[in-house]
């Protein structure tokens, strides 16, 4: 019984100095001048996790009336909009600004060089150790809050196994499904997407997908080759039906713009057609804005197809 007591008091005084030792007792969180609460709030709006303020509330565990000051703050200084659910006429979308998506990325900075940091003091072996560890805490932590458990959500940047086999399967089942596309349009992606990663040694390249109990859920492409240098091609953005409702679809477009980004293109372009109105308010919340609708069957079907314009932040 002395053991178990010991371990307790270990882990919970570990707790409370990781906390401090991150910075979350500090009124001033990454040199943001965020509260931490409200930087909770910009990374989760950030990472795609949540786009309601009702959401927000379940995955802070703060009440709503506290969500809702600390939202209307975060308006007030810039940092997010609120737009009308085009689903749900009783709620609204949050989503970062530009200056909202710049404070993320800060924020992400200064935590990834903070954990970089202490995994370096430490032997490889030892870095597994934490990763696993703090995972299974965290795991036994909602565990105890009867929370029921799920199989914790992977992203993945370059290629994986079953990536080419799956991402073809996504698109051909939800598109025949749906817009009764056929043959044409699952050989059209199985065989660009497989010449596609060949070149995907190239670093202006890459592929983010998103996997669930080890299996592909969802996945979208970048490719920085199509137009020349300044200029990005995003491919084939789908999501498999047990990636709804989780936010897979923002983290995956978050990831790519950030790839894109970083890698200094001036604009990235994308091809869809008329009717994906789900997939359209992604885009047009990471700064995408239509250019061009024309009809075309480049998918093997007659579609109003539109070309879609996403220019760098300034």
């Amino acid at each position: 019984m002395q053991d178990t007591a010991i371990s307790i008091d270990t882990i919970r005084a570990a707790s409370r100095d990781i906390v401090r030792r991150l910075g979350f007792m500090q009124s001033d969180l990454a040199g943001t001048g965020i509260p931490p609460s409200s930087v909770h709030a910009i990374i989760e709006l950030g990472l795609g996790s949540v786009d309601t303020a009702r959401a927000l509330s379940d995955l802070l565990g703060l009440e709503k009336s506290s969500v809702s000051r600390m939202l209307d703050k975060l308006i007030a200084c810039g940092l997010i909009d609120a737009a009308p659910d085009p689903n749900d006429r009783r709620s609204k979308t949050l989503r970062l600004t530009t200056k909202g998506r710049a404070a993320f990325r800060q924020i992400e900075d200064h935590g990834r060089k903070q954990v970089g940091s202490a995994l370096n003091s430490v032997p490889p072996e030892d870095q597994v150790e934490i990763q696993t560890g703090l995972r299974r805490y965290a795991e036994a932590l909602r565990s105890a809050d009867d929370a029921p458990y799920e199989p914790p959500l992977a992203l993945h940047t370059g290629y994986q196994p079953t990536l080419l086999g799956r991402v073809t399967e996504m698109h051909a089942r939800y598109y025949a499904r749906n817009f009764g596309f056929g043959a044409v349009f699952e050989r059209k992606v199985a065989s660009e997407m497989s010449g596609f990663l060949g070149r995907l040694t190239n670093p202006a390249n890459t592929v983010i997908s998103a996997s669930l109990g080890g299996r592909i859920i969802g996945s979208v492409t970048i490719d920085g080759e199509d137009f020349g240098p300044t200029c990005a091609h995003l491919r084939w953005f789908i999501l498999d039906e047990a990636a709804q409702g989780r936010g897979v679809g923002r983290r995956l477009l978050n990831g790519a713009m950030q790839h894109v980004d970083s890698h200094g293109f001036a604009e990235t372009h994308l091809w869809t057609f008329q009717g994906l109105d789900a997939a359209r308010h992604l885009y047009e919340s990471v700064g995408f804005e239509l250019v061009e609708s024309a009809p075309g069957s480049r998918w093997g079907t007659e579609v109003i197809e539109q070309r879609f314009v996403r220019s760098a932040p300034a």
